[in-house]
């Protein structure tokens, strides 16, 4: 797992020296304007953004609040929620902006390998047209790479931690020999040489400097999304060798800077990347390859990271209803088929928009300091109350929030450049979120719990009311895991008022996922009749919710005990017919009457909730029911409710003038 680790959780912190010191040289004017002091400087600002943001705030500190193996901000959110529910804006606000990174940062971390075959010969002359042909190669990579997402990070995951380590040891050793040629940039590891570059006149780019420092950390909030899937403990016995091996690579490039500081050809190159350039031209393929290798797994980290943040968000009701797949053994590892398209789409709509790396790096990091920021005050609130750590936690959100709020207001410079594009994608996420959140808000606060007992008897009559049409023999409602006991009003609305329904038996079933990946099992209430049945599906993570076929087994255990009048199909085109009879399921939406006091924004929440929940799937497809007997029915949304005036009847006679009075 150490080696899926390498290849999951460190491709987009590992791919970094691809375009962070090129982008300081950038900003600064150029080879040609740098100093020894400059590079120095800008080195000692990497060392130890990578040391207090990656190191200590999230390999020492957020590791170790995790949910039940999960980590990233949603699963940060679930542990401080029961004692400060409205800290939820925190979680939205930053669970949006990583999403939208995520979209980014395969765009920017591709594109920017493939351009780097353009030093390589004799495929530089595939280039020659122009950057529509880097754009059709990225796009196909990015389409290859969603497209294998189905197979898990088991199966992908050693495949790339063996790339990733041959990747890292490459960074280390071409760092290292540069490094032994200048071994003064070494000097950089002295944090003084950070703060005095800062406030230097050869910082031509001056405080904003720090919007491409910040590039250097970018992947840490993904190793913290990615805990989930490969574990801490991996996380704590590879993460020394990686930054070891980035430290080193920083160095070299450092090291090669100074030792061609005036070149007058380095500084004629066009678009030049301090990476490429400081390696021998034999070694160039290959370095070439093995940064594509490491784009491509670069962006695998903000994937997976992705689908565990969109999988929390749905547990904490910030998001719809998705389908999950676990594709391996391990219940962390999740897929989401709707977010991986998404992303996919995203992804390529981004390469078409922006065309080269460079104007994506413009727009690159913004988002993720937000997500950074918010992560930095939920974890406060986490040491603070769960820790009783309260020097500890004054501490940690004095220093970080300081740290990243400067990174913040750097990276806003880059807004007119690029960076609204992944402000526009984290606001919509976010008003998904939100609109999400406070529909579900709304419902739950007109919901009510009855016990089933006390309608049984009623049901126990409409059942055996002949005056009605049977719906079918057994009629499904599936609903929230609950007491046993209780069912939400609305089902018993469904049953009872709305248009009433008759059916030989009514099963209520709610759903469990377990820990145990291919647990089966159930268990049934009956509330001592033979027509009410309170099912509860206990399903393994692993196992397929195929809710009409665990059914008909359930219905035809109960009819062996007696529990269940048998059934019999009067028709069927086969000769052995089903022994139960026909079932059908019902599905309830809410919908707000005129006459209900609730305010216009809470309608207009409660009508893009459904709208959402409509694009974003159907519970056909949640539970295999697409080719079941399923309706959807609509149900009011119970509350207060304004009463309407009193009419008065008027007599119908040849005096038009006669009074409501009369």
């Amino acid at each position: 797992m150490a080696l899926v680790a390498l290849g999951v959780v460190y491709g987009d912190i590992g791919t970094s020296p691809l375009y962070v010191m090129k982008a300081i040289v950038n900003g600064n004017g150029g080879i040609e304007s740098l100093s020894q002091q400059t590079v120095i400087g800008a080195l000692s600002l990497i060392i130890w953004t990578v040391t207090l943001i990656t190191t200590v705030k999230y390999v020492l500190i957020a590791l170790n609040a995790d949910n039940k193996g999960e980590g990233g901000i949603f699963a940060l959110y679930s542990l401080v929620r029961k004692h400060y529910p409205q800290l939820v804006g925190l979680a939205i606000v930053g669970g949006a902006a990583l999403l939208a990174d995520g979209i980014l940062t395969p765009a920017v971390t591709i594109t920017t390998a493939v351009e780097g075959l353009r030093t390589v010969e004799p495929i530089a002359t595939f280039f020659e047209g122009g950057q529509a042909h880097v754009a059709m190669v990225a796009i196909g990579i990015i389409a290859v790479l969603f497209g294998v997402q189905k197979a898990g990070t088991s199966a992908i995951g050693s495949v790339f931690g063996i790339v990733m380590s041959c990747w890292f040891a490459f960074l280390g050793i071409a760092g290292a020999i540069q490094l032994a040629g200048c071994p003064s940039v070494l000097a950089a590891v002295n944090p003084v040489h950070a703060i005095a570059f800062l406030f230097s006149s050869d910082n031509h780019a001056g405080f904003m400097v720090l919007g491409s420092v910040f590039l250097a950390t970018t992947g840490a909030e993904a190793l913290y999304s990615d805990m989930g899937h490969v574990g801490r403990a991996n996380i704590y016995a590879s993460w020394p060798l990686v930054k070891a091996c980035l430290i080193l690579c920083y160095l070299g490039q450092g090291a090669w800077l100074v030792s061609n500081i005036g070149d007058p050809q380095i500084a004629a190159i066009p678009d030049m990347n301090p990476f490429f350039q400081m390696l021998d031209p034999s070694v160039r393929p290959l370095s070439v390859g093995l940064a594509t290798a490491a784009a491509i797994i670069a962006s695998q980290a903000l994937i997976t990271g992705s689908f565990t943040l969109a999988s929390e968000a749905t547990r904490l009701d910030l998001m719809p209803h998705l389908h999950l797949k676990y594709p391996s053994q391990e219940k962390g590892q999740v897929y989401i088929p709707r977010i991986n398209l998404m992303l996919a789409i995203g992804c390529i709509a981004v390469v078409l928009f922006f065309r080269s790396s460079s104007a994506m790096e413009a727009a690159y990091g913004l988002a993720i300091t937000v997500t950074m920021l918010m992560t930095t005050a939920l974890m406060g609130v986490y040491l603070w109350k769960h820790r009783g750590r309260r020097l500890l936690s004054a501490a940690f959100v004095a220093t970080f929030a300081s740290l990243e709020t400067g990174f913040f207001l750097s990276s806003l410079s880059k807004f007119p450049h690029g960076g609204y594009v992944t402000v526009l994608i984290a606001s919509l996420l976010a008003y998904v979120m939100v609109v999400w959140q406070r529909g579900t808000s709304i419902e739950r606060s007109q919901a009510d719990l009855l016990p089933l007992a006390r309608y049984k008897a009623q049901i126990g009559r409409l059942s055996q009311d002949t005056r009605l049409p049977l719906v079918a023999d057994n009629l499904v409602y599936i609903s929230k895991p609950g007491r046993m006991g209780k069912v939400d009003r609305d089902v018993l609305y469904s049953i009872l008022d709305n248009r009433p329904k008759r059916a030989r038996a009514y099963w209520l079933v709610d759903i469990v996922v377990s820990d145990d990946p291919f647990e089966r099992s159930y268990a049934v209430e009956s509330f001592g009749t033979d027509y009410l049945f309170r099912v509860r599906l206990n399903l393994g993570y692993k196992c397929g919710q195929f809710v009409d076929e665990y059914l008909h087994q359930i219905m035809g255990d109960l009819m062996e005990t007696g529990e269940l009048p048998l059934q019999q199909r009067a028709y069927s085109v086969f000769r052995r017919p089903n022994p139960t009879g026909s079932v059908r399921f019902c599905f309830l939406r809410k919908y707000a009457t005129p006459n209900r006091t609730i305010s216009k924004l809470d309608r207009f929440v409660i009508s893009s909730k459904y709208a959402i929940r409509h694009v974003c799937g159907t519970p056909m497809r949640w539970y295999d029911l697409q080719g079941s007997s399923v309706d959807i029915e609509y149900v009011p949304l119970f509350g207060p409710a304004h009463r309407a005036e009193r009419l008065c009847r008027r007599r119908i006679d040849r005096n038009p003038k006669a009074s409501c009075g009369a």
